[in-house]
Parts: C-alpha cells; sequence; structure tokens
C-alpha cells in the first residue's frame, strides 16, 4: 500500500508547499504552515471524507419526508454534568471537555464512566497515564473500576479497530493530544495531527452511533489550536472553569446542539474526587453577620438554572491623576459606562475615586442584569450606607437612566424567596402580575426611583 502523501498547507491564505518553511510564500504569514494530507484523486478524497456527519443518502428529499423524533437522552449518573449536557448523553454525539491540565477533566470521566458502567457498554482509552497510573485513580476515588473497560493506545487506527470488537456505547479518548494517526508524520499534538485524529474518530461515532467524550488540554490564554480547532467538529463544547489549586471547580456548555448553552454545572473538589453542588448559590454566599457597605446580591442566569451571588464594590480617594477603574467577574467597559449614567442622571460625581468591583466565588457574570446591583453597591461604599441582609437586586440601566426588564424575571424572583430573601428591588416591567409569598418586591422605573428609596 502506497504511503499518503503530505502537503503543507497556509492557515491563513490556504496556499500549498510541499515543504515546512517558516513563512509562507503567498501571504508572508509567519508560523502558518501546518501538516495536512494530499488527496490524489477524487475517489480517494471521497473514501477520506465519506460518512463523517453519518450513513447519509446520496438522492436529495424534502425536509419534510425526513423522519425525525426525539433523542434518547441516557443519563451519565452526574446530576451536574448532565445539567450541562442537556439532560444527559445522545448517541453518537462527541463532547469536547477543555479546561487546564490537572483541573479535574480525567477524574470526572472517570468517576461518570464508573457509575454508568454497569447499564452502559464503556470503553476508556488512555494516552496520558498507563493502565497502572488509571487504577490507583479509581481506588483513590472509591469508583467500581470492575466494570470500567481500559485500553492503553495512541494510535487512532488501533483505536478504531478495537472499538468496533468492543462495540461499546460511550467511549473517552483521554486526551486527543495524545493520538496521532499513521497517515501523517507531525508530531502528536500538533494542529494537522489533532485536526485528522478528531476527524477520523468523529467519523466513528456518527457510523456507529457511539457516543464519544474527547479530553483537550488548553493553556491559561487559550492559544493552544487542538482545542480551538475541535469546537467546530463535536457537538458539544464543556470547558472546565477555576484555578487548580482551589476547591470549587464550574463546568460551562459552551456549545451544544442537543440543548441549551451557557449551562453551568458546580463541583467541588475532594479526596475522594469531585462532588456535586446541589445549591451552587450557597457558596456564592458570604453571609455577614452585619450588613456591610458596598455588597448587594445579584440573581443571575446561568442557562436555565437561576444563580444567586454577591457583588461587591469599594470606592476610595485615588491618589492617581487617572482614577482605576478595575473589575473582577464583571465587564470593564460596562463599569465606565455605569458610573456616566450614575453622574448624568444621578449626580453622584466619582471623577476622583477609584472603583473596584468584584463578583464573589470567581463567577464571571456576562448578562446586563448586574448593572442596578452594580451601581448599588457602588452607591453603597460611596456613601457608606449599608445595604439590608435579605436584599436581592437585577436589573438592567440604560444611557437615559430608565431600568429596563431582564429575561426569566419570575424565575429569579422564586429563587430568593426559596433561599429566605424578603426584599426585591426590580425593573417595573419584571413585577410579577400575583405575589410572591414572603417576597416584598419593590418594582422601579428610573434610576432616579432608586436614588430617592436610598436617600
Amino acid at each position: 500500500m502506497a504511503k499518503p502523501k503530505t502537503l503543507y498547507q497556509c492557515n491563513d491564505c490556504g496556499a500549498q508547499a510541499s515543504k515546512w518553511a517558516g513563512q509562507c510564500g503567498d501571504c508572508g504569514a509567519w508560523n502558518s504552515l501546518s501538516e495536512v494530507l494530499a488527496v490524489a484523486s477524487p475517489a480517494s478524497r471521497t473514501a477520506r471524507f465519506a460518512g463523517y456527519s453519518g450513513e447519509a443518502g446520496t438522492q436529495v428529499q424534502m425536509l419534510s419526508e425526513v423522519k425525525s423524533g426525539a433523542e434518547a437522552r441516557v443519563s451519565v449518573g452526574v446530576d451536574e454534568l448532565d445539567r450541562v449536557l442537556g439532560g444527559g448523553l445522545v448517541a453518537g454525539s462527541v463532547v469536547l471537555i477543555g479546561g487546564d491540565p490537572g483541573i479535574g477533566k480525567s477524574t470526572l470521566l472517570l468517576q461518570a464512566m464508573a457509575s454508568f458502567a454497569d447499564s452502559l457498554k464503556a470503553l476508556y482509552v488512555t494516552g496520558e497515564e498507563s493502565p497502572e497510573q488509571v487504577s490507583v485513580r479509581a481506588r483513590r476515588l472509591g469508583v467500581a473500576a470492575d466494570q470500567v473497560r481500559l485500553l492503553a493506545e495512541t494510535s487512532v487506527e488501533r483505536i478504531i479497530e478495537h472499538a468496533r470488537v468492543e462495540t461499546p456505547q460511550v467511549m473517552v479518548i483521554d486526551s486527543i493530544q495524545t493520538l496521532y494517526t499513521e497517515a501523517l508524520q507531525s508530531a502528536p499534538g500538533s494542529v494537522a495531527q489533532v485536526r485528522e485524529s478528531a476527524a477520523q474518530l468523529v467519523r466513528f461515532a456518527k457510523q456507529t452511533r457511539t457516543a464519544l467524550f474527547l479530553v483537550g488540554h488548553v493553556t491559561k490564554e487559550g492559544t493552544l489550536a487542538g482545542p480551538r480547532v475541535l469546537e467546530h467538529m463535536v457537538d458539544t463544547v464543556l470547558y472546565f472553569e477555576g484555578e487548580p489549586g482551589e476547591r470549587y471547580r464550574l463546568i460551562r456548555a459552551i456549545k451544544n446542539r442537543f440543548g441549551a448553552v451557557n449551562e453551568l454545572g458546580v463541583f467541588a473538589m475532594t479526596d475522594k474526587g469531585l462532588k456535586e453542588v446541589k445549591n451552587p448559590s450557597s457558596i456564592f454566599l458570604s453571609r455577614h453577620q452585619q450588613p456591610v457597605a458596598g455588597s448587594v446580591i445579584l440573581v443571575t442566569m446561568e442557562g436555565t438554572r437561576p444563580l444567586l451571588v454577591e457583588v461587591q464594590a469599594l470606592v476610595d480617594n485615588s491618589q492617581l491623576s487617572s482614577p482605576r477603574r478595575v473589575t473582577v467577574g464583571l465587564e470593564h467597559n460596562r463599569l465606565a459606562m455605569l458610573l456616566a449614567v450614575q453622574h448624568r442622571h444621578g449626580g453622584v460625581f466619582m471623577k476622583d475615586q477609584d472603583v473596584f468591583a468584584n463578583v464573589v466565588g470567581g463567577v464571571r457574570v456576562n448578562e446586563t442584569a448586574a448593572d442596578l446591583p452594580l451601581l448599588l453597591a457602588v452607591l453603597s461604599s460611596f456613601r457608606d450606607r449599608t445595604l439590608p441582609n435579605d436584599l436581592i437586586v437585577f436589573g438592567e440601566v440604560g444611557l437615559a437612566g430608565e431600568i429596563r426588564p431582564v429575561p426569566n424575571g419570575q424565575e429569579r424572583l422564586r429563587e430568593a424567596a426559596k433561599l429566605g430573601f424578603k426584599r426585591a428591588f426590580i425593573p417595573a416591567a419584571n413585577a410579577p402580575r400575583s405575589a410572591i409569598p414572603g417576597l416584598e418586591v419593590t418594582p422601579v422605573a428610573r434610576y432616579s426611583e432608586v436614588l430617592d428609596w436610598f436617600a
């Protein structure tokens, strides 16, 4: 059998060269050439890419004639992971789990496989660790390893051969950076190897309806091309958030073809592995013994889950010619805009003040519902006025000083009432039609009304 010929293609302009060079000869880009397979004929090209999205037919048909049904989901045995997956695993789906090395990706997947190994036929493929290392980790975690099938292999071709014999329903690849295909000569972990290896595995998963987990490492800068290339090829992209030294880990769904995106799963790292956090709001609320200035409770939405987090602000006299505006967990530009609104429509001058804003617990809030809590926290710290401990706030602040509504207002209020909060400041358009037991709701339409209450 003739050895496949390889070429080097520019990632910027698409030009091809027979040898690798540091600079593309066409567009002049540096370090943009990556190894690709050269396709000799249309027949070989068809064979290489056939069936990438399953056993597709070759005839044109009307969309209305295509039979579709509800995809049966299978629980992985971990409720928080089921949540971010959209309710469970779908047969033939490919899930990419990315994150920094050592954050807990392998630990979570080993725990999940041990939980559903008695009901589903699973295969765990390790390319980073030896079977002895995986066994030691399983004993440390205290998981039932008698049903987990283990394969230590890095060749994609041999992995697929074993998988065709074993016929697993779920397969885990740990990790995609360690695999290689014999069709390419580049080292494992390179862009070409990761792309080609993942393409073969995705094609196998679609054709055999095998649920596939791919583990991908990313650097702190997120510059590693492997996972970024895979995001377009897989069905679901999950990312671990949090520092390896911290206790809590967050899993966020960045892409999901079978469910909602931006879903959030919360885990706590212990000596027995990752434990689910059933009530995440409790870990993000640092209940003070006494009310403190500059602290406001926000009800944010992470996917379909309402989450209560504490927004803190500190305002202090600036010793610099340009006062600092520092945010952690919030958008920096939005803070500057809100301070301008507060000056223009509230008459509060902070040009000579340093403003620091933080979201407790390491959560990043990207929605505009944090506008009103942030302004109240800043005003509370500036005037050294405390807000009640049983108060929750959410709402978007417009440039004209109006308080705009946010989605899922009813769900936010019910979650706050369930956790024991008594009062709420919300946009007037989000006011509930019927009273919520135990919760006093104050609707506001303009920021000036908030200042009148705060005075």
